[in-house]
């Protein structure tokens, strides 16, 4: 791998880390008015739409032998969201996006019990490093320690759940399929708790409901891209960017601050995850 395609890698993670973090905003600001079950379902509907052009393109037949797998990631996808939206409307920002990104810390762990991946030393040592960053986060004992970060730590660990599913299936499905079917199902699925939550939405509120979808589009191409320059072990590591930003947009629109455990933590969970992906994918 030559530097220059690192160094392009490293500026499409940042896009697309840019782009992630400035979603994860949007849906802590329409979470104050809207029911969680609404938010998904506009996040999945709108990401779905954006996929369209692709889809009329062509080029990737979407006929599958793996239909489970694919229902499987998505109901994963599907709680993990649902779990990350409800924590962003209880959390500060960056505290709520870095218990999603607990996930890699979680993956070689599902991944041995549910693929009966060999897990290293060395990842061992991650996890245990990854998981002393949560508990310096989840703070046991203090205030900080309540059902709205035990749901966040959840959205990180059916994140894993869904990320081991695509791991299982990325050696026979290109990515826009997975991305495609993940989409169909997902809407669908969050469609449902629909019948008993749906308000009726003004025009004006359709335009951050549809902004999520653009976001997260933009932040899965600029990912794929940057995986296609660099090893995944090195652009994972990149990916806690998105905390960075999360932190920064925390403060400038809520006067969000971290602490010094949850600081530490941070350092923590991003050492332990950058340490698992390299030793793991």
């Amino acid at each position: 791998m030559s530097t220059d395609n690192f160094r392009r890698s490293a500026w499409c993670v940042l896009v697309s880390s840019l782009a992630f973090a400035s979603m994860a905003a949007v849906i802590k600001h329409v979470a104050a008015d809207m029911p969680t079950e609404m938010t998904v379902f506009f996040r999945n509907f709108f990401g779905l739409l954006a996929l369209a052009p692709l889809l009329l393109r062509g080029g990737v037949p979407l006929k599958t032998e793996h239909p489970r797998w694919h229902i499987g990631r998505a109901l994963f996808g599907v709680i993990a969201m649902y779990c990350f939206f409800y924590a962003l409307g209880k959390l500060p920002l960056a505290d709520a996006v870095l218990l999603n990104y607990t996930a890699p810390i979680f993956t070689p762990l599902i991944a041995l019990f549910w693929l009966h991946e060999r897990v290293s030393n060395n990842v061992r040592w991650a996890i245990a490093v990854g998981f002393v960053g949560v508990l310096l986060i989840l703070k046991p004992g203090h205030d900080l320690f309540t059902p709205a970060t035990l749901v966040g730590l959840a959205s990180g660990l059916f994140a894993a759940f869904a990320m081991t599913s695509i791991r299982r299936m990325a050696k026979t499905e290109p990515a826009f399929r997975i991305v495609f079917y993940f989409a169909v199902i997902a809407t669908v699925v969050s469609a449902v708790p629909l019948l008993w939550t749906w308000r009726n939405v003004a025009w004006l509120d359709l335009i951050p409901l549809a902004g999520l979808g653009v976001l997260a589009s933009i932040g899965q191409l600029f990912l794929t891209k940057a995986y296609t320059l660099a090893p995944a072990a090195r652009v994972g590591a990149l990916t806690y960017a998105t905390v960075v930003f999360a932190a920064a947009l925390g403060w400038m629109f809520w006067g969000e601050t971290l602490d010094l455990f949850s600081l530490a933590g941070a350092l923590l969970v991003g050492a332990g995850g950058a340490m698992a992906m390299r030793r793991f994918f």
